[in-house]
């Protein structure tokens, strides 16, 4: 037995084991947190991080506390790592393989890249690792494999190569998520992958993988989510797919699938909500039983080869708002082919969500039905390539939102109706080759918002272009050829300076190509062809400087050709059937253009004597009414006697009256020189926008000087329109100044971007709103920059002094900071950066905060970054993180539009990526390094080209 000396001894033994055994345990717990500690300290060093996210990586504090770190209450160790949507870059350090109590990894939407370590697979514990939207590259290592606990992989929008692992299918046994789209992975898809029995979602579109779909994967018995788009799988697709009862969503679009769809699919897959099989080579005729999906929202069979009538009930598929048939074999050359329509708007009610039906390159035949504007809710509505006959139903009207309607390349006769006018969303219209008939209705020409296409051509239209075509300010291309149309080219034509493609030939136009088209500055295209045109060709054409086709063929013109521009190259200038055309480039072989005779050189004089004699005398007169009026007046500047002269002045009384006693409830902005009020000035009540200024203000003075100045000698579509000026004394009999000038409806840029309006709908300012304002006040300040003389230089270029019209159209004002610039060109000035003179830059009205609404002196823009500085590291990869989320609604929704969703988003996104390069090259510090604002709207209206070249 023990004695007391021996239990006592044995007591002391044990006590000072649990002091080894606590202090182990310590030690241990301070040595894996060492560990993670390490392992963290050294991902950070292969890292770039902008934003300063792993600045709290340190010592100061304790590890659980580091930013993007969640540990376990237990041993603190990390177990969740979260760096997404940090602007990170760099390479992936393989240390991350010794955090081994992580569970969660979220590095999405950052800029890593170089390859996944393999060092990942050591993370047994790992349930869900996302890397998606990063730059990594190389293969997916066999290493993860080893993450047998992996539910969720999230690897999309990498540069990933090479096959997914053969072995997926024995070692995932737990993944529910797999998400691999937008890569360029290779290689068969392995049978193994159907052993993943709980795998609920499976997106690998985008990618280059082939061969055929493995029959295993109707084993997927829990998947409800299936995209395999845009790859190249052949053969049938495995018929025990559709068998999948849980499954929602299938897109197979973009394949070289065959066969036909099951006739029972709308009974096997009663969950389904969308279905996309475009793009492949599908046969037969449409399932009836799709009746039965009652869940359906989109269902697009575009781009097959499906035959027979559309027998599918549309009145028992309620929540459906998207619909494509087109480019298939659909219809049967007999009555009731458009049946299926009458179905459609049988079921309004039923359909208040379809917004996008399509049925363009089928073989339809019949009118298009009356109900079919009943359905209310359509942005897209795609007939063309058909052989529909009858008239436009007026019907059409009703669709007050749609965005595009295509008819075009039918046998469709008859008006077109005017109430199209009502159609006040339409952002492309054609109806071209059919044989419609009657005068262009001038409401038509109301659309303000057609900006892609309005296309006419190859009909059987009458009468004159109306004048209302001027209205069309935002439109690219317009297509009137192969018509009737008759009389002058109206001058108005000229108002619609965005346009690039102007088609016009086979008509019967008369009169001389008008001269004031020289302000379609951006036009590419240009053909008057076979019409009746006489007189020279203008001058004006040879330097418009993105001309590169003109057809002027077969007309009655006469005298010289051109030499410059267009006229250069004579692949590009097309003159056939023009017989009294003389000179041009020498192997243009027309005759030597001859010199006038005596008669003709005495009238020539006369032209230039007598308009030279009529302006001197006029300046001879204006030298003397200024020399007197300021005699009379000397305390009064030279530039505002001009203004005198130049517009009506008006009294302090009568600015009193039109701004009710400049009340503050009529007071629409401040800047730094004075007030801004809105008025109705004079017996018609013109609405204007009186600026006060606040000559109490140190440079207030000077200010109103400059702007009369600037303001009297520049005369520009997108600059702001000065009414008239006040220089007097108020009741008080205190100095008073004013400027009046036209009033803009729409507020401006900066209501637009920061909703300073409560009123405005900030929602709707889309992409190509904003793209047109932009290039709206490149063409005003390359304006003011090369064809003012002399040059003047803004000063004060920011949103809120670009103001927007009742046609959205942007004019840039307040000159109170105007210089003009010593007698050379601004490229000189530009080229010599210790000028003072220097123009001091657009920062602001152009990319980056166009497009990512955010200020330069924004929060965010500290310690050295600035706007410049955080557009400028986004390019070109990150453009789409920064841009105004506002904005990733209207894209997407284009996108979704579209035939490829890949290929939209990569033209959306190169179109993004030069505007806000542009911004960054008008924003460099440097005057020497900014871009000229020629080159500013070159570019500009490319990038508007690459935003529009896809019509979906």
């Amino acid at each position: 037995m023990l004695n007391s000396v021996s239990i006592s001894y044995l007591a002391t033994l044990v006590w000072c084991f649990s002091l080894f055994l606590l202090h182990s345990h310590s030690c241990f717990a301070l040595h894996s947190n060492e560990t993670d500690r390490l392992a963290l300290l050294a991902i950070k060093s292969q890292l770039q991080d902008p934003l300063g996210v792993t600045k709290s990586w340190n010592n100061s504090i304790s590890l659980c506390q580091w930013t993007g770190m969640t540990c376990g209450h237990r041993h603190q160790r990390v177990t969740v790592l979260d760096l997404s949507n940090r602007s990170i870059e760099g390479i992936l350090s393989p240390y991350v393989g010794n955090l081994s109590f992580l569970r969660f990894i979220n590095f999405a939407n950052n800029g890593f890249s170089g390859e996944i370590p393999g060092e990942i697979g050591r993370l047994f514990r790992l349930e869900t690792l996302i890397l998606a939207n990063n730059s990594f590259s190389g293969k997916i290592p066999s290493n993860l494999s080893r993450c047998s606990n992996l539910i969720n992989f999230h690897a999309r929008g990498n540069n990933l190569v090479g096959q997914i692992p053969p072995d997926i299918g024995y070692s995932w046994l737990k993944l529910e998520f797999l998400s691999l789209r937008d890569n360029l992975l290779a290689g068969q898809l392995a049978p193994s992958i159907g052993n993943i029995s709980n795998l609920q979602v499976l997106s690998i579109g985008e990618n280059r993988l082939s061969g055929r779909l493995p029959d295993s994967l109707g084993q997927l018995r829990s998947l409800y989510y299936l995209s395999i788009s845009e790859n190249a799988f052949s053969g049938m697709f495995p018929s025990s797919i559709f068998n999948i009862s849980s499954l929602e969503s299938i897109s197979l679009l973009g394949n070289r699938l065959e066969g036909s769809l099951p006739v029972n699919i709308g009974f096997s897959l009663p969950n389904l909500e969308n279905l996309s099989v475009r793009q492949n080579n599908y046969t037969g005729s449409l399932p009836h039983s799709l009746s039965n999906a009652s869940n359906l929202r989109l269902l697009d069979f575009s781009l097959n080869h499906f035959s027979g009538q559309v027998k599918i009930d549309f009145n028992r598929l309620p929540n459906l708002f998207r619909l494509s048939f087109s480019k298939n074999n659909l219809g049967t050359g007999a009555i009731g082919d458009l049946d299926f329509i009458a179905h459609l708007t049988n079921c309004i009610k039923n359909l208040v969500n379809l917004n996008g039906f399509g049925l363009e390159y089928n073989q339809l035949t019949g009118p298009i039905p009356h109900a079919i504007g009943e359905l209310r809710n359509l942005q897209v509505l795609d007939l063309h390539h058909n052989n529909l006959d009858g008239h436009i139903p007026e019907s059409l009207g009703n669709l007050t939102i749609l965005n595009s309607l295509d008819l075009g390349f039918n046998k469709l006769r008859g008006h077109v109706p005017s109430s199209l006018g009502n159609c006040q969303n339409l952002m492309l219209l054609s109806v071209s080759n059919n044989k419609l008939t009657g005068a262009l209705p001038p409401q038509i020409l109301g659309i303000v918002t057609l900006s892609i296409l309005l296309d006419l051509s190859g009909n059987l239209l009458t009468g004159s272009i109306p004048a209302e075509v001027g209205n069309l300010k935002n439109l690219v291309q317009l297509g009137l050829s192969e018509n009737r149309f008759s009389n002058e080219i109206p001058v108005s034509l000229s108002a619609c300076t965005t346009l690039e493609y102007l088609y016009m030939e086979g008509n019967s136009l008369t009169g001389s190509i008008p001269l004031a088209l020289k302000t379609l500055k951006s036009i590419k295209e240009l053909d008057l062809s076979r019409n009746n045109l006489s007189g020279q060709i203008p001058e004006f054409l040879e330097n418009l400087s993105f001309l590169e086709y003109l057809n002027l063929s077969y007309n009655h013109l006469e005298g010289e050709v051109p030499r410059r521009g267009v006229f250069s190259n004579k692949t590009r200038f097309y003159f056939t059937g023009n017989k009294r055309l003389c000179g041009g480039l020498d192997e243009l072989h027309l005759p030597v253009c001859h010199s006038a005779g005596p008669r003709k050189t005495r009238i020539a004089l006369l032209k230039v004597v007598v308009p030279v004699t009529v302006i001197l005398t006029i300046i001879v007169a204006c030298l003397i009414v200024l020399y007197t009026r300021r005699r009379k007046h000397k305390h009064k500047s030279s530039s505002m006697l001009l203004m005198e002269q130049q517009f009506p002045m008006v009294s302090y009384a009568d600015l009193s009256k039109a701004t009710n006693d400049f009340s503050s409830s009529n007071m629409i902005g401040q800047g730094s020189f004075g007030f801004v009020y809105r008025g109705n000035l004079g017996e018609n009540e013109m609405a204007v926008a009186v600026k006060v200024m606040n000559l109490k203000q140190r440079g207030a003075t000077k200010s109103f000087v400059a702007e009369c100045e600037a303001l009297r000698n520049i005369r520009h579509r997108n600059l702001i329109k000065i009414i008239t000026v006040c220089s007097s004394i108020d009741f008080e009999e205190v100095d008073f100044k004013a400027i009046v000038y036209e009033y803009m409806e729409c507020g401006s840029l900066e209501d637009w971007l920061h909703q300073s309006n409560d009123q405005l709908e900030v929602g709707n300012f889309n992409v190509i709103q904003r793209l047109n304002l932009v290039i709206d006040v490149a063409f005003a300040i390359e304006y003011l920059h090369h064809h003012c003389h002399p040059p003047i230089v803004h000063g004060d270029l920011k949103p809120s002094n670009v103001l927007l019209d009742h046609d959205m159209v942007a004019h840039v004002g307040d000159f109170g900071l105007a210089r003009f610039l010593p007698p050379c060109s601004p490229a000189t000035i530009l080229e010599t950066p210790s000028s003072s003179t220097g123009i001091k830059g657009t920062v602001g009205y152009v990319a980056p905060e166009m497009f990512t609404r955010r200020r330069p002196t924004d929060n965010m823009f500290n310690d050295g970054l600035t706007l410049h500085e955080f557009a400028k590291m986004a390019l070109p990869e990150k453009v789409m993180e920064i841009v105004d989320p506002l904005l990733l609604l209207d894209l997407e929704a284009r996108a979704s539009n579209c035939g490829s969703h890949r290929t939209e988003i990569a033209k959306i996104e190169e179109c993004l990526v030069a505007i806000v390069r542009i911004g960054v090259l008008c924003s460099m510090e440097s005057p020497s390094e900014r871009i000229q604002m020629t080159d500013v709207v070159a570019k500009l209206c490319s990038a508007r080209k690459i935003f529009l070249s896809n019509r979906g």
